[in-house]
């Protein structure tokens, strides 16, 4: 069965393009607002809407005028170029945390290299996203090899920001878009820090730090930080 092409009149909604988010989140928090949202990532949706996920790469969307199928199986067609792009690409090969990796000594030329191709295409795929045909863009990631390899960011924020009770410093690059404004300005007492807090599974086990369960949780974006984009950017 196939979906209704996106007509291109945009008069009190936007069409937006979640990229590199399983969570939907973001994506769930502009459809309350009354927008078209589409999450798109490699991985399944985990937040309960197949009709409003991509399961597929995203670079083929980005510039619009695009044919994607949601995960409910529904063929769409965007006539036009979206009219903005949240992306949360991946940080594995980016972040200032994975530094020791690139150590020769310990791990060796060949896995070293290899590892810095990885993490020229991870910037080449930030890049390609920030220079898509689309007038409002948002790039989260952490403070990294973006900062000193293709542009200082934007803004950068932190979850208590939003009323999230902890810290983990994020960088916003944004394109057409005004920095988000905090809805709290000073840091809670209690405020902890993510990256070194305790996450469980579903059976209340306390994940492995390197687990592929535990790396899925920490990607996933703050429902503050969330609802904020929606309110502010939408």
């Amino acid at each position: 069965m196939e979906g209704k092409p996106i007509k291109p009149e945009r008069n009190n909604f936007m069409y937006v393009l979640v990229a590199c988010e399983e969570s939907q989140r973001v994506c769930i928090a502009f459809r309350k607002k009354g927008h078209i949202a589409y999450s798109c990532d490699i991985m399944d949706e985990s937040g309960g809407h197949p009709e409003w996920h991509i399961k597929s790469d995203v670079v083929p969307l980005l510039n619009g005028n695009c044919f994607f199928k949601t995960n409910d199986g529904l063929e769409h067609q965007l006539i036009g170029k979206w009219d903005m792009i949240i992306a949360f690409p991946p940080c594995t090969y980016l972040t200032n945390t994975q530094n020791w990796c690139y150590n020769v000594d310990k791990f060796g030329y060949e896995k070293v290299n290899e590892r810095k191709k990885e993490r020229k295409k991870a910037l080449e795929f930030v890049i390609t996203i920030y220079n898509s045909n689309c007038d409002k863009i948002c790039i989260e990631n952490p403070i990294g090899y973006i900062n000193n390899h293709y542009m200082k960011p934007t803004q950068i924020i932190q979850p208590w920001f939003f009323g999230d009770n902890f810290t983990k410093t994020t960088c916003l690059w944004l394109k057409g878009l005004e920095p988000l404004n905090p809805l709290i300005k000073n840091k809670p007492f209690n405020c902890s820090s993510y990256a070194y807090d305790n996450l469980y599974d579903e059976n209340g086990k306390i994940l492995a730090w390197n687990s592929k369960e535990i790396k899925i949780l920490r990607s996933k974006t703050f429902q503050g930080v969330a609802n904020a984009m929606a309110e502010q950017w939408g």
